[in-house]
């Protein structure tokens, strides 16, 4: 399963069904767990964890080190999950010791080609990334998120779980969880309402939805200050935790949030 072109450093360990194909390259202190595959010409860097069932295809790279000029060599770590898909020429960097110094993905991801994740990012499960869609450091990407093609995510943003960012939008500030940005004629990102099929096809109930739906109109439409606007949320709707969650990233965002 192992191609005889392949280059394997010796501290490397895989699972004994891991396929590696031709000329690929496998650096130092490299863990792949069963049922994963390496494509041919496909390059695994040093520190990285993959875990069972992934592929990797051809001339993709994982784990490479980061484009960060302060980074020095230093040991630091890509650590990926299981069931996720990293399709031809998608690039994946480790993290830095002035990040987390560890990149990490989750489970049932799919990478499509030509996008890249930069070092210290965290992304979560079930997140999709389009073709040419762009990470910079220390992004961290919730669950289940749709990222388009050509996008670019600043560095220290967040998106929120279950959103979608269209084609082409370039994301600056953080995109709330349930919500769809978008960016046009090179007008600012906005917020364009809810993920309202997206939370459909994951069985959100109608009271949910209908409850982020009242969210969103008191948050952007009632012409309230945020401060106002989420003191009123809390006092009208006290047992969701969808829409508790949802205030709690506003709460916590550092770069501040984009708007409808």
């Amino acid at each position: 399963m192992i191609h005889p072109t392949a280059i394997i450093d010796q501290t490397a360990n895989l699972a004994t069904d891991v396929e590696v194909g031709p000329y690929a390259i496998i650096g130092k202190f490299v863990t792949i767990g069963k049922g994963t595959s390496v494509g041919a010409h496909a390059i695994v860097g040093d520190w990285t964890h993959i875990g069972n069932n992934n592929q990797i295809f051809p001339q993709s790279s994982v784990g490479a080190p980061p484009q960060d000029l302060k980074y020095r060599g230093e040991e630091c770590w890509t650590r990926i999950g299981d069931n996720n898909m990293i399709r031809e020429f998608a690039t994946i960097h480790r993290g830095t010791v002035t990040g987390h110094a560890e990149t990490v993905i989750g489970n049932n991801n799919m990478f499509m080609a030509y996008s890249h994740v930069a070092h210290d990012c965290i992304i979560g499960n079930g997140v999709v990334m389009a073709n040419v869609a762009t990470l910079a450091g220390h992004v961290t990407i919730e669950d289940n998120v749709i990222i388009g093609g050509l996008v670019a995510v600043h560095q220290f943003a967040s998106i929120g779980m279950n959103a979608m960012v269209g084609g082409g939008t370039m994301v600056s500030l953080d995109i709330l969880p349930y919500t769809i940005a978008t960016s046009a004629k090179r007008r600012d990102t906005k917020l364009r309402g809810l993920n309202l099929i997206g939370l459909k096809r994951r069985g959100f109930s109608v009271d949910t939805i209908n409850n982020l739906k009242k969210t969103y109109k008191t948050l952007f439409m009632a012409g309230l200050k945020m401060p106002d606007a989420l003191a009123r949320i809390k006092s009208e709707i006290t047992d969701c935790p969808e829409v508790d969650y949802l205030l709690a990233f506003i709460e916590k965002s550092k770069r501040g949030i984009c708007r409808g």
